[in-house]
C-alpha cells in the first residue's frame, strides 16, 4: 500500500522578509540522518528529492513534503518520519549547515556535477540575474511589510470588539470534550512550527485539504481576515502538550512569529483549521466554529467601514507583492536555464540511487 503524505511549508514570504522554520524540520537528537543538498539553481535538487520520495512512498513509507514558497513546483525538503531521516535543500535563502557533520548530517554537493568552465563564461549574465531576482524580492517584501502594518491595525480593531468571556467558555468546553479524559503525561509533547499556507509566485496557496485528509476530528474556525482564533488554538495546544501529545503548529504568513493559525495533533487525529477569504475550507463531517459570533454586533457595525477598507487595501498590497514574486520566479527560471545544459544529470542520478539505497538500509 502506498504511504500517506502531508504537505506544508518550512519557510515563507512574509512582511518580515523570508521567514524560516527550517530549524524545526528534525531534531538533531532524534534524527538518524539529515542529507543537506547543496548546489545552484537548475542543478536538480528538487527533482532529486521528488524521485526519492516517489520511490519510498510506493514502498509504503509515509512522507512529509516540504514545499517551496518561492516556487510552487519545487520541493525544499522531505521527511521520512518512521526512519527519522530528512533531505533538505540547504541553499539560500534557507541555508542549512551541518550541525553534527558525519554523526547526523551529510552534505551532498551537486556542484560537483557541473561544468565550471562553461558556467564561468556566463558569469556576467548569472550575476545580473541574481541581482534582478534580489531586487524583485526586495520589492515584494516592501509591499508585504506595508500590508503587515495594516493587518496589525485590522487585528486590533477586531480585538477591541471581542466577547472574550464567551469565546473562553467555548474554548474550555472544547478542551474538556477532547482532552479531559486523557491523563497528564510525565513528558511534555513537542511543538513543531511550520506554515500550511504561503504567499507564492502563483498566488495564495495552502495545503489544508491534504492535511485534513488524514484527520478524523476536524474543527473549522470560520472567520474574517483580521479576526483571529489564535487564543483558542494556543489553549488547546498547551493542553495537548501537557498530556504528552506532539503538535504541528502552523503560523500565519502575515505574523509568522506569533499568530498560530492552524493546529494539528496527529496522535489524536485532531485538526483545527482557520477558514477565511485567503484559504477557505470546509471538510465533510467537520465541526464549525464561527468566530464572528464572538464580535459584539453593535461594535462591528460601527467599525464595519474601517474593517472593509483595511481588508481591501491589504489584499491590494499583497497582490502587488505577489506580482513581484512572479517576476522573481520568471528570472529564476532564466537563471536555471543557464545551469541546466552544463549539468551531469547521469552522475546525479547515480548519486540519487546511492542515497536511496542508503535510506533503505538505515
Amino acid at each position: 500500500m502506498k504511504g500517506k503524505e502531508r504537505r506544508y511549508y518550512p519557510g515563507n514570504n512574509t512582511p518580515q522578509g523570508f521567514f524560516s522554520y527550517y530549524d524545526q524540520i528534525m531534531d538533531q537528537k532524534t534524527a538518524r540522518k539529515i542529507f543537506c543538498l547543496k548546489g545552484g539553481p537548475g542543478t536538480g535538487k528538487s527533482t532529486f528529492m521528488k524521485k526519492v520520495a516517489a520511490a519510498l512512498q510506493e514502498e509504503g513509507w509515509d512522507m512529509d513534503y516540504l514545499l517551496c514558497s518561492s516556487d510552487p513546483d519545487s520541493l525544499d525538503g522531505l521527511i521520512l518520519l518512521e526512519k527519522q531521516i530528512a533531505i533538505v535543500d540547504a541553499t539560500a535563502p534557507h541555508v542549512v549547515d551541518p550541525l553534527n557533520p558525519g554523526a547526523v548530517d551529510q552534505i551532498i554537493d551537486l556542484g560537483a556535477y557541473w561544468e565550471e568552465k562553461s558556467l564561468r563564461k556566463q558569469k556576467e549574465a548569472i550575476v545580473l540575474s541574481g541581482e534582478i531576482i534580489k531586487g524583485r524580492f526586495e520589492q515584494a517584501y516592501s509591499y508585504f511589510q506595508a500590508a503587515g502594518a495594516l493587518y496589525r491595525q485590522l487585528s486590533r480593531i477586531f480585538q477591541k470588539g471581542l466577547k472574550r468571556e464567551e469565546l473562553y467558555k467555548n474554548t474550555a468546553a472544547i478542551v474538556y470534550r477532547e482532552l479531559a479524559h486523557r491523563e497528564l503525561a510525565s513528558r511534555e509533547g513537542k511543538c513543531k512550527r511550520l506554515f500550511a499556507s504561503a504567499l507564492t509566485p502563483a498566488g495564495f496557496q495552502n495545503q489544508l485539504q491534504v492535511l485534513a485528509e488524514n484527520c478524523s476530528n476536524i474543527y473549522v474556525l470560520e472567520t474574517d481576515v483580521g479576526l483571529e482564533g489564535a487564543g483558542l488554538l494556543e489553549t488547546f495546544r498547551d493542553s495537548a502538550l501537557r498530556r504528552g501529545y506532539d503538535a504541528l503548529c502552523f503560523y500565519c504568513p502575515m505574523d509568522p512569529g506569533n499568530k498560530l493559525e492552524h493546529l494539528l495533533i496527529p496522535e489524536i487525529s485532531t485538526f483545527f483549521v482557520t477558514s477565511n477569504a485567503y484559504h477557505k475550507i470546509r471538510p465533510a463531517a467537520s465541526s464549525l466554529i464561527d468566530l464572528r459570533q464572538y464580535v459584539k454586533p453593535e461594535y462591528y457595525e460601527k467599525a464595519r467601514q474601517d474593517i472593509l477598507r483595511l481588508q481591501k487595501r491589504i489584499r491590494q498590497l499583497l497582490e502587488e507583492g505577489l506580482e513581484c514574486l512572479a517576476a522573481a520566479k520568471a528570472e529564476h527560471d532564466v537563471l536555471e536555464g543557464r545551469y541546466t545544459p552544463y549539468m551531469d544529470f547521469e552522475g546525479i542520478e547515480e548519486k540519487r540511487k546511492q542515497v536511496l539505497e542508503e535510506i533503505r538500509r538505515l
